[in-house]
């Protein structure tokens, strides 16, 4: 296959480029690299199968393809709000753009959504067919918004058009190649605890989050788009809560240094129970995550020890 990845060298698209090359496929990474970086895809450039385009898809591109992933829009809450306009616009121009690269080449065409399209829920765990507690004038609308706004796109071009979609709704998810300052909570409390420094909690630290590690995640997403008469939404996350006191504490332990907590007043619009129900994705793509949050952390914290230099390598 032929296949597009946009944003492909962000955190999550590197690793789905390099899936897609182990299982033989030609792959296009698409990025404006505003988020993404060139350091996640350093190791896949002399690939003899693997393109690199700079291109921001909020315009047109024209390319021949068999399946596109569409995962360009900035995830992180310091990086989605410094431009809200710019989020709203790839997440609405951006998947248009790719819709109509869809149809026309009859590419098969995967959405990157989000929990986030379920807002602060009144509904736990989340199902597929709750239709979410969204502020849509708040400081995450334009991430939140932008993504329903995407999904919605998917079905019409579905119905309209009968373009070959996928839509899956990402939960939280953490690894290697998470940028330093990314911003998410897990990025947040791995640098700060190997740094030693006090780890910030915002509100009490009780609500919770269901944390996904990216192997097993993009291993859902791969499945999604090989499995045949289904479009989706379909959650694909880990089932497991804990609630951020928790993971806190784990980060600590596992990075081995005397940081403390520090709380500070919740942020505005932030989620107080967040967990999937994948009930759909264990029926019908026969998946399920497989590692355990205190194994992934690791491998997360030993990531950003190297990239902060305190370990050779």
């Amino acid at each position: 296959m032929q296949t597009l990845v946009t944003g492909g060298a962000g955190f999550l698209g590197s690793h789905l480029c390099e899936r897609l090359l182990k299982d033989g496929h030609e792959v296009i990474c698409l990025d404006n690299f505003y988020s993404g970086r060139r350091a996640n895809i350093a190791h896949l450039r002399s690939h003899p199968n693997f393109e690199v385009i700079r291109h921001d898809i909020v315009s047109p591109i024209l390319l021949e393809v068999d399946r596109i992933y569409s995962l360009a829009c900035p995830a992180s809450p310091v990086h989605y709000q410094y431009n809200p306009v710019k989020t709203i616009k790839t997440s609405v121009m951006g998947t248009i753009n790719m819709l109509g690269l869809a149809k026309r080449v009859k590419a098969r065409i995967l959405l990157a959504s989000t929990s986030e399209v379920y807002g602060d829920p009144q509904e736990h765990p989340q199902r597929e067919t709750y239709w979410g507690h969204v502020n849509p004038i708040g400081v995450r609308s334009c991430y939140d918004e932008g993504k329903r706004v995407a999904e919605c796109l998917m079905m019409d071009y579905h119905r309209q058009n009968n373009v070959d979609i996928r839509i899956v709704r990402i939960f939280n998810t953490y690894g290697p190649r998470m940028a330093i300052d990314d911003g998410r909570v897990v990025s947040n409390f791995c640098v700060a605890a190997l740094r030693g420094e006090d780890l910030e909690i915002h509100g009490d630290g009780r609500q919770t989050r269901s944390f996904a590690y990216v192997d097993d995640l993009i291993d859902g997403m791969v499945r999604m788009m090989e499995t045949e008469g289904i479009t989706g939404p379909i959650n694909i996350g880990n089932p497991d809560e804990f609630t951020i006191l928790e993971l806190a504490s784990m980060a600590i332990e596992i990075a081995g240094t005397g940081s403390k907590l520090k709380f500070s007043p919740t942020r505005p619009d932030d989620p107080m129970r967040r967990r999937p129900d994948i009930t759909l994705a264990r029926k019908y793509l026969n998946w399920q995550p497989k590692t355990p949050l205190k194994v992934g952390l690791a491998a997360t914290i030993e990531h950003f020890r190297k990239q902060l230099g305190l370990v050779p390598g």
